[in-house]
């Protein structure tokens, strides 16, 4: 049972490890806080990935010794070699007393080793600190690392009987402010955002992160065929992100193409299958990239590609309070389903209240399964 001062400095550890969200990968998010006696005696984060981890970052800032004090931290320092040392070395070296970890590393290939070189060093070590709400700032990391794919959340705004849209296709705006506000929140802190060529070419939307101090995600677009105009503000946006257009090997755009790639826009063509693109096959490829987490914006086609092939770990449902009828565009597209029983199952599942909207938040699969090989934090 951890105590109420550990839960404090580790949610603290927590809190800066949130500020890099959206930086690190393809690392995790880490924070670390080095305590003795009750006082803070320094503190750091991951940055960027390349630049010190968070333990080494907190040591570059302790004026004095570390010989005696405890460090807290919200993952398991790292034991191995990467593009920096390991971090179980450097509090070894250090002289820490004690070490407080959130979780242990998600890789099955390194679980554990960090902590099991800290006890031999003599230290003591506590890991399972506020558990629950550790795992769940890294779950696109365990994803990550456990499956070789990105942890992908589904976000969708609907009237209150699951319409993304009117029948004429007019969908500005269903959500209200403070909805949107938290859905650039996410765009803050996802490596990419994907929507299909339908929601580009009706909506012509920005996909960007528009907060002080935000950063824009990569902007992906499935079109297998290519169909979507030079001039969409996706390709031709001013933003130091970029953008790639998912496509079939036989789209025959070819002028399009030229088009687009003079304008900076990343094409990858992939295998189709039934006239579709595998949304399986272009998360390995933005796994391969570094992107450890994709934030599903739409639409209600590509929703349900995504829950056909089973990659939807989390789904964020934004609920307006308006009826659009049943000629307004559904806000998930067929799934086969024939029987109540083999729907889909959702679990952690929580309301919250957004202004005059209601957002459902919940992990996919049953609790206590897996979802396809990875477990989400519950």
């Amino acid at each position: 049972m951890s105590s109420a001062v550990d839960e404090r400095f580790m949610r603290r550890a927590i809190e800066l490890a949130t500020k890099a969200l959206g930086r690190t990968s393809p690392n995790p998010a880490v924070g670390a806080v080095i305590v003795r006696n009750g006082h803070v005696l320094a503190e750091g984060f991951h940055r960027l990935a390349g630049l010190p981890h968070a333990e080494r970052e907190a040591l570059r800032r302790l004026t004095g010794s570390a010989r005696g004090a405890t460090i807290y931290v919200n993952l398991e320092p790292c034991s191995h070699h990467g593009r920096t040392p390991p971090c179980a070395d450097a509090l070894i070296e250090a002289g820490f007393k004690r070490v407080v970890v959130g979780m242990v590393d998600p890789n099955p290939l390194v679980r554990g080793r960090g902590l099991r070189r800290l006890q031999r060093a003599g230290i003591a070590v506590e890991a399972g600190v506020l558990r629950e709400e550790c795992e769940r700032l890294n779950e696109d990391f365990a994803c990550f690392i456990q499956t070789g794919r990105p942890f992908v959340t589904l976000k969708l705004a609907a009237s209150l009987d699951g319409r993304i849209a009117a029948a004429s296709g007019d969908s500005q705006w269903i959500s209200g402010e403070q909805s949107r506000r938290i859905v650039h929140e996410l765009r803050n802190r996802v490596d990419a955002i994907l929507v299909g060529a339908e929601t580009v070419r009706s909506d012509d939307p920005q996909l960007t992160c528009r907060i002080r101090g935000g950063r824009d995600p990569l902007r992906v677009i499935l079109d297998t065929r290519l169909s979507i105009a030079p001039t969409a503000r996706v390709c031709t946006q001013q933003s130091p992100a970029q953008t790639l257009i998912a496509v079939g090997e036989d789209h025959g755009q070819k002028k399009k193409l030229a088009q687009l790639e003079a304008r900076g826009v990343h094409v990858v063509p992939f295998p189709t299958n039934n006239g579709y693109i595998p949304l399986r096959s272009l998360l390995a490829e933005l796994a391969q990239r570094g992107h450890k987490s994709v934030l599903i914006e739409g639409g209600g086609r590509v929703a349900a590609a995504a829950f056909r092939e089973g990659v939807v770990d989390k789904v964020l449902f934004f609920y307006a309070p308006l009826l659009l009828g049943g000629d307004g565009r559904a806000m998930i597209g067929p799934l086969g389903i024939d029987r109540v029983a083999a729907g889909q199952k959702l679990h952690t599942m929580t309301v919250q209240r957004i202004g005059k909207d209601i957002l459902v938040a919940a992990y996919v699969g049953e609790r206590g399964k897996r979802n396809g090989h990875f477990h989400s934090a519950s």
